[in-house]
């Protein structure tokens, strides 16, 4: 078995960070803790992958309506809140999940939505 089988846990959630971002980029300090928090979840084994995103106004929307791609470009929804964005993570259980999601530094004056990733 490769070692990262070995340790890996139960279940996988992927975990959308929700806030109200406007116009005002992220501090120094508010980055530091965000990269503090990622090094111990990256040492511990938890978090798998994540990124940022770009701005929901760089957003591209598409569907297929009668067999015609249809693309848009721009925010779609009336919402204060967008998805900053997301980080993969394996946990043992949801409440795992939860105590991870809650020492993000952006659970502070945002939210961590977990969704967990269906078996396929």
């Amino acid at each position: 078995m490769a070692d990262n089988q070995e340790t890996e846990k139960a279940v996988k959630f992927l975990m959308l960070i929700c806030a109200e971002f406007g116009e005002e980029e992220p501090g120094d300090d508010e980055m530091a803790a965000v990269g503090r928090w990622v090094a111990e979840m990256d040492a511990r084994g938890i978090r798998l992958t994540g990124a940022g995103l770009q701005s929901v106004r760089q957003a591209t929307s598409v569907q297929v309506r009668d067999g015609e791609v249809l693309a848009t470009d721009g925010p779609f929804a009336e919402t204060k809140e967008e998805i900053g964005g997301f980080d993969l993570l394996d946990c043992a259980d949801l409440a795992e999940a939860i105590e991870v999601a809650s020492q993000h530094p952006a659970a502070r004056y945002g939210r961590m939505e977990l969704r967990e990733i269906l078996a396929g």
